[in-house]
């Protein structure tokens, strides 16, 4: 199973069955093009289809086929949406999807392993790894700072002193 977390539902929207959704995406209403959607229910991923998709503020409104009723629309409150890797379009060398490298290892160049990269930051000026190890850590994501990636070896390599 190779899926990708790319939103989560939200709260029902409306007397229609409209869910709002928190996509994980850039932007936010890039999520309507990486369909269909698989949600985790009663233990299992399923399908479902989108059959209406609008951005509403910092949120987007879905509809899915088959769910008319506010009633219905929760029972897929706070859930996961994800879709299978190979929906997401092919990089080109040195770009990476920030889930790509979660939970690779990070070590300095002198050798220093700092722990495991736990999730990203969008700052505005460059996103920002957070390091969890024996503290948390927070490093840019320049080029200043990241000097290598091997997704094969799980580790990357940053010019970075310990003592920050």
């Amino acid at each position: 199973m190779n899926k990708i977390i790319i939103g989560r539902f939200g709260q029902s929207y409306g007397i229609k069955g409209w869910l709002k959704v928190h996509s994980f995406t850039d932007p936010i209403d890039n999520i309507l093009q990486y369909l269909p959607w698989q949600v985790q229910r009663h233990g299992q991923w399923q399908n479902v289809q989108i059959t209406e998709g609008k951005r509403q503020g910092k949120y987007i409104l879905v509809k899915i086929e088959g769910c008319d009723t506010p009633e219905l629309a929760k029972t897929y409150t706070q859930s996961d949406i994800a879709i299978d890797r190979q929906q997401l379009p092919t990089l080109s060398q040195d770009e990476y999807y920030w889930s790509d490298l979660i939970g690779l290892r990070v070590i300095n160049q002198a050798g220093i392993e700092f722990g495991t990269v736990d999730s990203l930051l969008e700052t505005g000026a460059n996103d920002v790894l957070v390091i969890t190890g024996d503290h948390r850590r927070l490093l840019p994501y320049t080029s200043d700072v990241i000097k290598q990636i091997d997704l094969v070896q799980g580790i990357i390599i940053v010019n970075w002193d310990a003592d920050f």
